[in-house]
Order: C-alpha cells, then structure tokens, then sequence
C-alpha cells in the first residue's frame, strides 16, 4: 500500500485530499498544527502528524517518529497556505518559509519522496493580457500584483532550485466547493436578496470545483514520472464565464427569482476592502476583504489554458459550474437549516 503524507490537511481543500486518499487506498497520514480543526479529519484510519512549522528541529522529529516503516512516504502534497493574513507579513512566513524549512528537513533527513505536489495558485501569474482577453498557458511569464501571488511565485522559485526534489506544481483558479468560505459570501448575499456586482468592465471567470481539483492531483501523482515531474500546471475548468453568468447560476441554485442588482465601481470596493482589512488588522484576525483581494478582485481576466494537464495526466473535470454550484448551494442551505 502506497503512502502518502498530506501537509496542511486541515482546511477547505485539505479534508477532501484526505478523503481522495483513503477511498483510494492509500496509507494516509495528515499533517496539522496543535490548533488545527479536525472537523473534516474524522476518518480513523487517518494517521495524524502535529507540526510546528517555526521550528525546524520539532518538525525533523516529529516526521520521524510518525513515518511510515521504510522511512518516507511515496507521496507527500504541499496543501498549506495562507490565502488571506491580519499581517501581509504572514504570507511569505506560511507560503514561503514554512516549505523552505520543510524541504531542508526531509532532505537532511533522507525522506524526499517519490512525488512531491505542490499547490500553488493563478494568482502568482498576477495580470496577464486585460485587453485582448487571451488565456493564460504554461507559458505566461509571472508577474504577480499581490502578495499572495507574490509568496507563492517565490514558494515556486524555491522548487526550481531543488533539481533533487521530483516536485510537480499545481495553479489552480477559483476553488469552490462545500464548506468553502470565499465565495460563500457571494452565496449569503444572493441569498439574502442581494446581486452585487463588481466594476463596469467585462471580467472573465474561471472556476474549478474541489473534487476535481483532488482528482488531478492523484492522476498527476499516478502519472509517468517523466510526463509531470518539474512541470507546472494550470487547474481549471475548461472554460470561463461572466459575473452576470456566475450570478444566475447561484440565483438558480437557490431558487431565487428576484434579488436586488447592485453594481459596485471598484473605487467603492477597495474603499470597502481598505475598511476591512484595518478592521482585521485592529481585531488581528485576517479578513476576507483587504487590498490583496482586491487586486484579485480588480484583474478582468482569468481565462486559462489546461491543454498540458490533458496531455500529461488527463485532466477531465467532471463538474461544470452549474453542477458544482448546486451543490455547494446544496451544502450550504443544509448548514443553515441546522441552525
């Protein structure tokens, strides 16, 4: 039975990889922090690693006692990161550091794995092509806007000097999916009679539903080593929509004929991201809207091109937006219905 260890196991995207992983049978261990939740991590068959990720030495022992017999696991996917931080700091602490240090230990410690997938974002392309609307491809050159762009583009940089390592990167666009928290704010407002929209110009969206996302990864970990290793790959569904197009697929899925359109320029919206992220920062919890958001937010294209995940592994998504939202929206009204 192959073994896989799944660093950052904890979140959205994370409880799910463990769940791929088990039905899939794999020997699964999961790597969290003390305070990590465990509420998608209840599976006994999970084996449970506690890391330190400030401390290098806690981490070398803690990988140690909890590896598998033959001394490393076959697999290991990189799934921690901060997606929004109370202190821009942060992002280069947890999406940068954090996996320098753990790429130091399993190298001192002779457990670098057979695969090592490493999720990174679209986002560390930042802009690309906002006149002409082309699609990003393996071949766009990053220049990130934000500074999670910017800790995951220097996470990436990071691999390509580890020739040792056999890593494979992931760039996935929107995640969505149950227990997702971003777009649920769009869902909550819509359901709460509310349409907002953002900016006057065309945006293009691309999304990606979790199970989808999960299924690449183990088809890219399957794969011939000489197809993917020291490959970067975008992760999408093939295909984008507008903000008016997003929108009626959520009103849809919650059987909302009528709710209040409310159009706002994007002045109004960093004036609201700007008034949030103080507030976080003076709560010190990190918030949803901030000025990164907003840059991401702001950029009108997000067209993309996953022609080489097709060729490489065989991409299919299986779940168009209209499917993945029913169910999201399916998830949420059952969450709220429990009060």
């Amino acid at each position: 039975m192959a073994s896989i260890l799944i660093v950052g196991a904890g979140g959205f995207i994370g409880g799910f990889i463990a769940s791929e992983a088990l039905r899939r049978g794999y020997d699964t261990w999961v790597a969290v922090r003390e305070t990590t939740s465990r509420r998608y991590l209840s599976d006994e068959r999970l084996h449970f690693v506690v890391l330190d990720y400030n401390d290098g030495d806690s981490m070398a022992e803690a990988l140690r006692e909890a590896a598998p017999p033959q001394g490393h696991w076959d697999f290991i996917i990189w799934n921690l990161g901060a997606t929004k931080c109370a202190n821009f700091a942060d992002f280069n602490r947890i999406n940068f550091v954090y996996l320098r240090t753990f790429l130091d230990v399993i190298e001192d410690a002779r457990m670098v794995p057979d695969r090592f997938l490493f999720m990174s974002s679209l986002s560390a392309l930042g802009p690309w092509d906002e006149a002409g609307y082309s699609p990003a491809t393996s071949k766009t050159i990053p220049q990130p806007n934000t500074r999670y762009g910017l800790s995951k583009i220097k996470a990436e940089t990071l691999l390509d000097t580890r020739p040792y390592l056999p890593w494979v990167v992931f760039r996935p666009t929107g995640v969505y999916g149950p227990h997702e928290q971003d777009y649920l704010m769009m869902i909550k407002s819509i359901d709460g009679g509310i349409d907002p929209g953002m900016g006057y110009r065309k945006q293009m969206l691309t999304f990606v539903y979790v199970e989808d996302l999960v299924n690449a990864m183990f088809d890219a970990l399957a794969a011939p080593a000489g197809a993917v290793l020291h490959k970067k790959y975008i992760i999408s569904e093939p295909r984008s929509y507008t903000q008016r197009e997003f929108r009626a697929i959520v009103k849809r899925a919650l059987g909302k004929r009528f709710v209040m359109p409310l159009k706002l320029p994007m002045w109004a919206v960093y004036g609201a991201s700007w008034v949030a992220e103080k507030w976080g920062v003076a709560k010190m919890r990190p918030s949803t809207l901030n000025r990164d958001k907003y840059r991401i937010m702001k950029q009108r294209n997000w067209n993309c091109d996953v022609s080489d995940a097709v060729r490489d592994f065989g991409f299919s998504p299986r779940f168009s937006l209209e499917r993945g939202i029913g169910e999201t929206v399916k998830a949420y009204l059952s969450e709220k219905d429990k009060g």
